[in-house]
């Protein structure tokens, strides 16, 4: 039921034949249905994961360069880690802020070098620079860290025929899934 319909019903039986009421109620609709709009627009504001145009907010209160040309996603992920990489800094940290750039799929160990292993991107995660920032904001200045790729092997392509295969760039074949 609409906004202008909602308004009518409010009338007395009689009031709600008025053309001039109807005029008048049907203007104010529009104007509810645009404020209804702005806030649920507003409510996807509050979450990272749904921000649009404020994670420029998000970014500026963390003290984060904004990027605009960068993907949505990819800068989600940049405030995300920021807002996680606070306390001190162990493997289970580290995990946390390495997962809002992977989804989740790394393994973090510590040996003297904290040691990052990508578990299920085969290739390399298309915003590793971000990580490695954000990484390097919160890791003690001592330690270094080394970045673990998978790639497929030759085992994994056996299967397929040379002339599937042909299709394919070597970096392709080597760094994405191509089933």
């Amino acid at each position: 039921m609409s906004h202008s319909q909602k308004m009518l019903l409010r009338l007395q039986p009689f009031m709600r034949k008025s053309s001039v009421y109807k005029a008048i109620f049907d203007a104010e609709a529009g104007q509810f249905d645009g404020r209804d709009a702005a806030i649920a627009d507003l409510r996807l504001q509050l979450s990272v994961d749904t921000a649009t145009w404020a994670l420029g907010v998000y970014e500026a209160e963390l003290g984060i360069v904004t990027e605009s040309g960068k993907p949505i996603a990819e800068r989600r992920s940049v405030v995300k880690s920021k807002m996680r990489g606070t306390g001190k800094v162990d493997a289970a940290l580290i995990k946390l802020v390495a997962d809002s750039f992977s989804n989740g799929d790394v393994v973090v160990q510590f040996d003297g070098t904290i040691k990052i292993t990508f578990t299920s991107v085969v290739g390399t995660p298309p915003n590793l620079q971000d990580l490695k920032l954000a990484i390097e904001d919160i890791k003690p200045a001592h330690l270094g860290v080394i970045y673990i790729f998978l790639y497929n092997q030759y085992q994994q392509l056996a299967p397929y025929t040379h002339d599937y295969l042909a299709q394919f760039t070597y970096e392709q074949l080597r760094s994405s899934d191509i089933t």
